[in-house]
């Protein structure tokens, strides 16, 4: 009798938890394609009547009015809006907080400019959008919420169906909905040392001067670490992680020491005392935004890193997952590209072109010239292939299969791309080459990276957040990329 219940009640339990992940889906499908008709689902309205109070009850005209009022961008402020105003102290948290703050929102039918004066896109949306939006973002909220902890996101992208549907909405999460998963994963990993057990002795006289990469603070703390950081670096939250001591100098370490070392370490990461970073080409030509930013070096694509560089790249996420679990923060300038493919979120042309603004200049230009010839030669096919051939033949004749990468070094696209000249007949495939390159360049390097930060910090459920989410993670509010 007692195992029936038991199968009863487990039965119940996954027939729930079926119900929240279809209405979950559903909403999902709405967000990511909005060319195609979907169904709102009925229940996801039905249950927003016991959840919200009757004031505050979303109907389905309500929901799909406010809908076409946002795209991707405004969800994103919307989004940015609620994490300001739900935090981590158990009044913003409680539903009962949520719902005073849903109700005391302005619901007018024309734009609060004041109001939302910091979020661009929300300026002209009717207020009372604004409010249903943030209903219907809280609600769908809590459906996550009951689902999320049930699913394995320990898969990678393309294995997973309902996994990579979340993920592609990771925007839409609440920070508290994602960080509360997170940081239990983060309890479960954690590793309980005394920091008295780890002390690192640090040469700062030598690394003051630091004639070689060697000397450095990163490199003397790499060496000292780098066997057992996946280990000694699951700390918990305010925990030191290491005991620092300054060769020549007393300093008993109560805390100083360490955060000063930490502090030494980042300055060397965005520096040219280390072969690892290089300061973005926007910030080497003072041209375009983020030129502060400091993008992985670049080494030849058709040889292998050196190995001890690969491991130093593995110590910087090592680093990154330490500041995320310790909230000893790293005062580090990366870009977002860096951020999204930690994260295996898709990397852009347009990330490319937030740190090189200049990146595709040249072969943009070229296709804006064909296709000038093309429009002026429309009705004449051999007057279009003569013209393009002459474009290429005269104006272009110096261009051949190689890339001028991130560095100023000139890199092959293909096997003896130095000796293969850019026609009209492989225009095309030399851009796809050009731009995959672009895309590319410092994908080998972040990858390591990425090893390092997932063995200190458990991954499936970090592949909840944003890039910008991450970068605040490991950096704090201080320091936040601007595309």
């Amino acid at each position: 009798m007692e195992r029936e219940k038991q199968l009863v009640s487990s039965i119940n339990k996954w027939s729930s938890f079926m119900k929240d992940l279809t209405i979950a889906l559903d909403i999902i499908n709405i967000l990511t394609n909005k060319m195609k008709s979907y169904q709102w689902p009925e229940l996801f309205f039905t249950e927003s009547k016991e959840i919200l109070r009757e004031k505050l009850t979303l109907t389905k005209e309500m929901v799909e009015i406010a809908h076409t009022h946002f795209d991707r961008t405004a969800d994103e402020q919307v989004m940015k809006f609620m994490n300001q105003n739900i935090k981590f102290d158990e009044n913003s948290l409680s539903h009962e907080f949520i719902v005073n703050f849903i109700e005391t929102l302005p619901a007018e039918t024309i734009p609060d400019s004041t109001k939302y004066a910091s979020l661009t896109c929300l300026c002209n949306i009717p207020s009372v959008y604004i409010q249903t939006r943030v209903k219907f973002f809280y609600l769908f909220n809590i459906f996550l919420e009951r689902t999320l902890p049930k699913i394995d996101f320990s898969v990678t992208s393309g294995i997973g169906f309902i996994v990579d549907r979340i993920r592609s909405i990771r925007h839409c999460i609440l920070f508290i909905t994602k960080y509360e998963i997170f940081s239990a994963a983060l309890a479960t990993t954690a590793v309980n040392l005394v920091s008295s057990e780890v002390n690192i002795k640090f040469d700062i006289v030598k690394a003051s001067v630091a004639e070689h990469p060697e000397d450095t603070m990163f490199y003397q703390a790499y060496k000292q670490l780098k066997s057992d950081a996946s280990q000694i670096f699951r700390r918990t939250k305010d925990e030191q992680v290491w005991k620092a001591t300054y060769v020549g100098m007393f300093s008993d370490d109560q805390g100083g020491p360490y955060r000063d070392s930490i502090t030494r370490i980042c300055a060397d990461l965005c520096s040219t005392r280390l072969p690892l970073f290089i300061l973005c080409p926007n910030g080497r030509t003072n041209n375009g935004l983020n030129r502060d930013r400091w993008i992985p070096n670049v080494f030849p694509p058709n040889r292998s890193i050196p190995v001890d560089i690969k491991n130093q790249y593995r110590f910087v996420g090592q680093l990154m997952g330490m500041a995320i679990r310790t909230k000893q923060y790293l005062d580090v300038r990366f870009p977002i590209l860096l951020w999204k493919q930690l994260i295996y979120e898709e990397v852009t042309i347009e990330d490319i072109e937030a740190i090189d603004i200049l990146s595709f200049a040249i072969i943009n230009a070229m296709e804006e010239n064909i296709r000038k010839v093309k429009s002026l030669n429309e009705c004449d096919d051999s007057g279009v292939n003569n013209n393009c051939d002459y474009l290429f033949s005269s104006i272009m004749t110096e261009l051949t299969y190689d890339v001028v990468s991130s560095t100023g070094q000139t890199y092959e696209l293909i096997p003896g791309g130095f000796h293969i000249r850019i026609t009209a007949a492989n225009f095309e495939d030399y851009c796809m080459h050009y731009r995959q390159y672009r895309i590319n360049e410092f994908y080998r390097q972040i990858e390591f990276i990425r090893q390092g930060l997932y063995s200190v910090v458990p991954w499936a459920y970090l592949t909840l957040f944003t890039a910008h989410e991450l970068e605040e993670a490991v950096c704090g509010k201080g320091y936040i990329d601007i595309e």
